[in-house]
């Protein structure tokens, strides 16, 4: 792993917010698919987590988000974490699978990955997080990459066009659009790798 990404573990990560500012809006989901490497250099999932967020104090949010994603904030079974308790306990599993990897740190992929990245940043900077194991600006955008690959930006037509099976009813969870970005990206790194695209 740490070869194939110059020292870099990919973790998947997507959020769902309050709204489109990083600054100012909740960070109300996020998941998080950390990688390994079989014997043949292919990527597959190792593991996955996933929390739902208490907002922030003083977060806004806007009610479009909310139509959006179907996420009801006073649902009983929410059973939302601090900001601080979610970061802290991706952070901890990053951080083990960088160690078993041998990579030095963790880069984000996503899709639209400047999205998730700001939103990530912004919630380590309000739990003043020290040590955050995700690089601070650079991500891997499977947007970008499976526009290269299969012609295709969403996320929904990107996964139909790799075969990768997609239930848009299940889509704006960040658990669901989490494991189908990891699937994406997988099938694109791997499919480049046996293509004889890359060389170990």
């Amino acid at each position: 792993m740490a070869r194939r990404f110059r020292g870099y573990l990919p973790v998947v990560i997507d959020v769902e917010t309050g709204g489109f500012n990083s600054a100012t809006d909740a960070l109300l989901e996020i998941a998080a698919v950390i990688p390994a490497m079989d014997d043949g250099g292919l990527l597959y999932a190792e593991h996955s987590l996933f929390y739902r967020v208490e907002p922030f104090t003083g977060a806004n949010i806007e009610q479009a988000a909310l139509d959006f994603t179907g996420i009801k904030l006073d649902h009983p079974l929410r059973m939302a974490v601090s900001e601080e308790r979610a970061l802290a306990e991706i952070f901890k599993s990053v951080r083990k699978s960088l160690k078993a990897s041998g990579c030095k740190r963790a880069i984000l992929v996503g899709h639209n990955s400047h999205f998730d990245l700001g939103f990530l940043n912004a919630a380590v900077e309000r739990c003043g997080i020290k040590r955050n194991p995700f690089h601070p600006f650079s991500s891997f955008d499977t947007a970008t990459l499976a526009g290269l690959a299969y012609g295709q930006t969403v996320l929904a037509k990107a996964c139909e066009a790799a075969a990768i099976n997609f239930d848009s009813r299940e889509a704006h969870s960040a658990r669901y659009d989490t494991e189908k970005t990891a699937e994406l990206f997988f099938a694109i790194v791997n499919r480049w790798k046996e293509m004889g695209g890359w060389d170990d």
